[in-house]
């Protein structure tokens, strides 16, 4: 349905017939670190992320994972070389 709170007309998936049923009623702005992210929407009541509801819980446990604008750091082996995530998580779990 399309919001009726913050961000009239954009689509979103917490409308009902009865309103938002986020948990405030309505979705949070963007915090600091959200600055430079393709999904930012601006409306007059303000800027908000286009894709999240409440963008600061998205950051409290490290990078948000619909930031377009930080890119997630591979681990590096003592060589210098990039490993691959999914062989690193394969020998890890052997014990290796």
């Amino acid at each position: 349905m399309e919001c009726t709170t913050n961000r009239a007309g954009a689509h979103c998936g917490f409308m009902s017939k009865n309103g938002c049923t986020y948990v405030a009623g309505a979705c949070f702005e963007i915090v600091e670190k959200c600055e430079g992210c393709d999904r930012i929407a601006e409306t007059e009541a303000g800027r908000f992320c286009a894709v999240y509801p409440y963008p600061e819980m998205k950051w409290q446990r490290g990078v948000c994972n619909f930031a377009t604008h930080v890119k997630p750091e591979l681990p590096r082996t003592d060589q210098g070389a990039t490993l691959n995530p999914l062989k690193a998580a394969k020998r890890a779990s052997r014990g290796r």
